[in-house]
């Protein structure tokens, strides 16, 4: 009898201690912020809010977005990288600031591939040529005809020095063999206001960025730096086509967190932010940005990071540009 008494009360202490564990939380059970490295209008930005704004609504998760930017987009990717790894805070990341900004400053405070982690990919979109709309130029060809009667004349803006962006517009000039003169601003919003008044001849922007003043009739889209043609604008056309074969140069966003992010609640924003790409409603959304959505898995979004980031360590060896 003393020995069932003392079975019994072992029981029962093990079913009260194992329901005494406390109960795993489930995410999230506050509001998210969503870190924008660059500032307000530009490619990530309208791409940033329209993630946020779409889990807030589909998901019934609180997503705020802040933007953080300076520094080619590397201040914000910084904030995230310092973030406690808790799931409440995540950044947008591409590769101006993932992949390039690592080899440009020689002073970064962070290591992409060991200091985040990947979350979910949210969309790719070439970079696009564009001048204003009552431009001379009406090609490509016609940008490189003047540039070679005149080296140094043609000016083109773009979001910041060291950004993918700056650099597909360097790595045209050199397959063209041309002299234009790069003006640098800091975001796509003020570089567009200048190519819009007049005061440089060319941009070289993100899709997103400019999208809405190409379908105003404002601007003029000369090509596409993507292999194949945007489905948002299919009669535009790409470098490639223009005569300088196998060009190349397009960027990708994508939803990172600081490393150190318990796993589950990586998979969980994946799982969102994946069946919220399958929407008809988002596609839509995205496509109108001139961006095209791609859903993928942590590891996925993970490798395309690492490959990204040894490619482009050449590029920008190549290209010799640095920033202290």
């Amino acid at each position: 009898m003393i020995r069932k008494l003392l079975t019994l009360a072992a029981l029962a202490l093990a079913f009260t201690a194992a329901h005494a564990q406390p109960q795993a939380q489930p995410f999230p059970t506050k509001p998210i912020r969503l870190i924008v490295p660059f500032p307000p209008g530009g490619g990530t930005d309208i791409l940033s809010r329209l993630v946020a704004s779409k889990l807030t609504e589909v998901s019934k998760w609180t997503v705020v977005p802040d933007n953080r930017a300076g520094a080619g987009g590397t201040i914000g990717i910084a904030e995230a990288v310092r973030a406690a790894p808790t799931g409440y805070d995540m950044v947008m990341g591409q590769k101006d600031n993932m992949v390039v900004a690592p080899w440009l400053y020689k002073n970064l405070s962070y290591e992409p591939t060991r200091d985040l982690a990947a979350a979910a990919h949210v969309a790719y979109t070439p970079v696009v040529i564009v001048t204003r709309a009552d431009s001379k130029f009406k090609t490509l060809a016609d940008v490189v005809a003047a540039a070679r009667a005149a080296p140094d004349a043609i000016t083109y803006g773009s979001p910041g020095n060291g950004t993918t962006i700056h650099l597909a517009g360097e790595i045209f000039k050199s397959a063209a063999n041309i002299k234009i003169r790069h003006v640098p601003y800091k975001g796509s919003n003020a570089a567009m206001m200048d190519v819009l008044a007049g005061n440089v001849d060319l941009m070289v922007s993100s899709l997103p960025s400019a999208m809405a003043q190409i379908q105003a009739g404002k601007l003029r889209p000369l090509a596409v730096t993507s292999a194949r043609r945007s489905s948002s604008m299919p009669d535009v056309p790409t470098v490639a086509e223009s005569g300088y074969k196998d060009f190349d140069v397009s960027t990708w966003y994508g939803l990172f967190m600081p490393a150190g992010t318990p796993k589950e609640i990586v998979a969980t924003v994946n799982a969102e932010v994946n069946r919220l790409l399958a929407t008809p409603e988002m596609k839509a959304a995205i496509v109108a940005q001139g961006a095209e959505p791609q859903a993928m898995t942590p590891d996925q979004l993970q490798t395309l990071l690492k490959n990204d980031y040894l490619k482009w360590k050449t590029i920008v060896q190549a290209s010799g540009a640095v920033i202290e």
